[in-house]
């Protein structure tokens, strides 16, 4: 019998055997039980068992911590009695109330993320539409070009169908219903009722016109509406009647409701958003233009952008133009700019491929390599980037550049979007916001961080981009052999430096897993704290493992419970077996998003073979930014291991 198979039987046992287990899941170092009757658990044995470090209990959820082999743990468990994939713990874990905001935030980003590929498939559509009449390629009265428009303009003339569709999924009410909602105010006797002129009411209360094609806070509102009507009449009305009842009565209520209230009321708010950015522009222009060009990476960073789609869609819909989206293709070639000012003055050979990499991914309209791999890393780039968005934004401003679709993404794939009377001072801005974003770089200058000595004798600087789909993971030599030797740790994120005893999680506090330091983070991203390896990532995203090439084994755990979130608000840069040098972003969270769903942000960096070393200073107290020294190791007895064992 395997070691793991001996833990799990132990743990089985000491738990109080099958019949007490009701479902298991497991994150990067614990076994999540939750148990019939935690008292009948001996934690005691438990705790004195070979492979266990420890207890807790959070809530009503029994922990027993294993660390780096808890998978192994877990799959010997599994094939006993198959308790994994409970979800009870997510049931009982602690609610807390929201921040509106960030509330907000999250609907708004939820409700539009799912439309975003068929506004922008059918937005591209018309965009090339408006190719084809600026260069005449086909007759604007033959079939072939009708059913394109019909194409392109289908999914926008339908988008209250579409919105209502993943409102009702994001509220929790029935996706059909909420379609069957949205269909009976796009329906084509309502529009020709409205268009008769003569004065409308329902059961004696007036109705206002108001066009429901192309609308989007008419529906939103009617959405949120019914998603709280239909759930008290799903309590009230008997099992035997709910399914012609609540709907029934659901469409009779909400139906008359948005054509009295909520289309007005949405119709008002959508007009004042829209003519507001509009009268901004046209009032301000250059210094509205220039404010908003340079704050909107910053806006991006905090998800804030999200607030702004709907409102540019409203503009789309009712003015048929927007400002907002050019200024985001501004502020990203800004961010690009400024990454291709890094690749201009390195002197190192794999910093330099990296940053033009990243540079072209930014052009495209993806910043999140360029951003958080390089410009934010080295800061001074990041400032050249928001300056070249306000430059770039000025020029918008001061011409008032529009986009006339929604196309694409905010980059150069958008470049159709804006063809129209503004198209040659966009396209000016573009340049611009990316020449003064790579020139500010350049001149400005920035601090590189050392390349690791088992890459070269030389001092160099080097920096390493976000793994993602658009930035290949960069492999780095290591050797297969390593001695574990004295070392210093850098900080692996922006935020508070706090002691591990201070940590609220018994766990860490009682450094079960090993010695270390925690950080209370006011950035959402976490970084390397040294050259190595990753050799383990938690499946739902929240914790990452690492071994040093000096030898030291890390475990970087964000926030405390955030196991229950299954991988939500988490993004992972990186993969298992990858190379990273220090400083290079490993996963970057939502950190308004997870503090609104009630949970602890505080990090802990864990040294998990403590065993190794017999000092531990902290370098740093109070605030402290990601990459500045955090952790001085001193080794106990100094001895070979296999890197990744």
């Amino acid at each position: 019998m395997s070691k793991h198979e001996q833990t799990a039987k132990s743990v089985l046992e000491k738990i109080g055997g099958e019949s007490n287990v009701k479902t298991m899941t497991h994150c990067m170092t614990r076994l999540r039980f939750e148990l019939r009757d935690n008292n009948k658990a001996d934690r005691a044995a438990l705790e004195n068992t070979p492979g266990v470090m420890g207890t807790n209990i959070a809530g009503t959820q029994f922990q027993v911590i294993i660390g780096n082999d808890v998978p192994k743990v877990y799959e010997q468990i599994n094939k006993i009695g198959a308790f994994g994939g409970g979800a009870a713990q997510d049931d009982d874990a602690p609610k807390k109330k929201s921040n509106p905001f960030s509330a907000l935030l999250d609907i708004i980003s939820g409700i539009f993320t799912p439309l975003l590929p068929a506004l922008a498939g059918a937005g591209m559509i018309k965009a090339l539409l408006s190719v084809s009449d600026a260069f005449g390629w086909m007759a604007a009265d033959g079939s072939t070009y009708q059913i394109l428009k019909v194409i392109g303009d289908g999914t926008f003339f339908f988008l209250p169908i579409l919105i209502a569709f993943s409102a009702a999924k994001k509220f929790g009410s029935s996706m059909f219903l909420a379609a069957a909602i949205a269909g009976a105010v796009l329906h084509p006797e309502l529009t020709a009722l409205f268009g008769s002129g003569g004065d409308l009411s329902f059961l004696g209360i007036p109705v206002t016109v108001v066009t429901y094609s192309s609308s989007v806070i008419p529906i939103l509102l009617a959405i949120w509406a019914s998603s709280y009507v239909e759930k008290f009449l799903d309590k009230v009305i008997p099992s035997a009647l709910k399914l012609l009842f609540v709907p029934m009565l659901t469409l009779l209520v909400i139906v008359p409701a948005t054509l009295v209230a909520f289309g007005p009321v949405g119709s008002i708010v959508g007009q004042s958003l829209a003519g507001g950015i509009t009268w901004l522009i046209d009032n301000t222009g250059i210094f509205g233009g220039l404010v908003l060009g340079g704050t909107m990476s910053l806006i991006i960073m905090t998800g804030m952008h999200w607030a702004l789609v709907p409102i540019a869609i409203l503009s789309l819909s009712e003015q048929g133009f927007d400002y907002i989206l050019p200024i985001m293709f501004a502020a990203n070639l800004g961010q690009a700019g400024a990454t291709f000012g890094v690749f201009l003055r390195s002197r190192n050979p794999q910093f330099k491929a990296l940053s033009l990499s990243t540079s072209f991914s930014a052009m495209m309209g993806i910043t999140e390599p360029a951003m958080y791999g390089v410009n934010m890393r080295l800061k001074k780039p990041f400032v050249s980037g928001l300056i070249g968005g306000a430059v770039g934004g000025a020029i918008y401003g001061l011409f008032q550049v529009k986009i006339y679709v929604m196309a694409g993404g905010a980059g150069l794939p958008g470049i159709p979007a804006m063809i129209g009377p503004t198209f040659v001072y966009g396209m000016i801005g573009m340049a611009v916001a990316f020449a003064v974003g790579a020139a500010v770089t350049f001149v400005m200058g920035f601090k590189d961080i050392p390349v690791p000595a088992s890459e070269t004798a030389e001092a160099a600087d080097a920096v390493a981009p976000a793994a993602s789909e658009e930035a290949a993971p960069v492999a780095v030599a290591t050797p297969a052999i390593v001695e574990i030797r004295n070392t210093e740790l850098s900080s692996h994120l922006t935020g508070t430096v706090k002691a591990l005893a201070d940590v609220d999680d018994a766990t860490f506090a009682g450094e079960y897993m090993g010695k270390g330091i925690a950080v209370v983070p006011s950035a959402g991203v976490v970084t390397a704290p040294a050259d190595g390896i990753v050799n383990s990532l938690a499946v739902t995203k929240h914790a990452v493992g690492m071994q040093t090439v000096d030898g030291t084994e890390l475990l970087i755990h964000i926030g405390l419970n955030t196991v229950r979130l299954k991988g939500q608000h988490f993004n992972v840069l990186v993969e298992e077996g990858q190379a990273v040098t220090a400083g290079q972003p490993l996963i970057t969270f939502n950190m308004n998003a997870i503090r609104a769903a009630g949970y602890d942000l505080t990090t802990p960096m864990i040294v998990t073979n403590t065993k190794e070393f017999e000092g531990f200073t902290a370098l740093h107290s109070g605030s402290i930014e990601a990459g500045q020294p955090l952790l001085k190791l001193d080794v106990a007895t100094p001895k070979l291991e296999a890197l990744g064992d």
